[in-house]
């Protein structure tokens, strides 16, 4: 199949790109700018595109059979710079942006959409109508389900904390979670923040869309996930993994790697679930692996 993956330069698409052109797939990765050719995304069939600004009436949705779409904004990319509320943002590139791309998807031809959403609808509904990111997802994703048609097939899979890393590509915050582990970092604190999460690795989320675009049901949402962990937990598991093992304490402090600002559940929340084991299956991802990765990443790190 030709599949398009946007926000393929990214580290979610990305990966998920390489991953389906690996199993043979023609696979065109859509971003803002083309990923540095030292990368393993270098090699990749690429196009220009900013769904959020630009027009895509002009032929370049053309011709694909498949999507996937990895691009939604979370707050890292918000400016602070005052010139914008997180309201205005977040409405502008997610709640109308995402459903104004999809229609171009559509009316290009492209049959079969695997959309990466995120799970703070699904688990912690209240926070719809508290948090603007939350709210900017909900709304998104719900339109680009409801245009869903027996030639236009939509399905969400919606991850939590996604671990893992591309070759050739930083992973700003991973990385420093390794150095953190291994006690490089000196100069910040060691806690973990009240409350905890479920986390997927990255090769999990590109199984699950692989599962979405061959398998899933068009209008569905799906839950995906794979180890419940508090901070603490998680925490200790990146230290000791790292050869540096140590009971971290809990504080209710801003954590450094970890701040309440990408908190969206809630600060000091708990989200533990377990993914229908049906959907799991229908969509063939792997769960349990989660270690290996936190393993896999540090062994990466010099």
């Amino acid at each position: 199949m030709k599949i398009l993956v946007v926000g393929g330069t990214g580290f979610a698409g990305g990966y998920t790109a390489d991953f389906l052109q690996k199993q043979g797939h023609d696979v065109t990765i859509m971003g803002r700018s083309k990923p540095a050719s030292t990368s393993m995304l270098g090699d990749l069939r690429f196009v220009a595109g900013n769904y959020i600004e630009e027009s895509f009436d002009d032929g370049r949705l053309e011709g694909y059979d498949w999507m996937v779409f990895a691009a939604g904004n979370d707050i890292t990319k918000m400016p602070w710079d005052g010139s914008v509320t997180p309201e205005d943002f977040f409405q502008r590139s997610n709640s109308e942006a995402i459903p104004r791309f999809f229609k171009y998807a559509k009316a290009a031809g492209i049959k079969r959409v695997a959309y990466l959403g995120t799970f703070y609808p699904q688990v912690a509904p209240q926070q719809i109508d508290v948090d603007p990111y939350v709210k900017s997802r909900f709304i998104a994703d719900e339109a680009i389900r409801a245009m869903s048609s027996p030639d236009f097939n939509v399905c969400s899979l919606n991850a939590p904390f996604i671990l893992g890393q591309i070759p050739g590509f930083d992973v700003a915050h991973i990385t420093a979670m390794a150095h953190y582990a291994k006690g490089n970092l000196t100069e910040l604190p060691v806690f973990a923040p009240k409350g905890g999460t479920n986390h997927i690795t990255v090769h999990s989320v590109a199984q699950a869309i692989q599962g979405g675009l061959e398998r899933g049901e068009s209008g569905k949402a799906y839950l995906i996930g794979d180890a419940n962990l508090s901070w603490k937990e998680y925490m200790e598991k990146w230290f000791s993994r790292a050869g540096n093992a140590q009971e971290i304490n809990v504080s209710e402090d801003d954590h450094p790697l970890l701040p309440n600002m990408i908190m969206y559940a809630g600060v000091g929340a708990t989200v533990s679930y377990e993914p229908p084991a049906e959907e799991t299956a229908l969509l063939g991802y792997d769960r349990g692996v989660l270690f290996a990765m936190i393993d896999e990443v540090i062994a990466s790190v010099g």
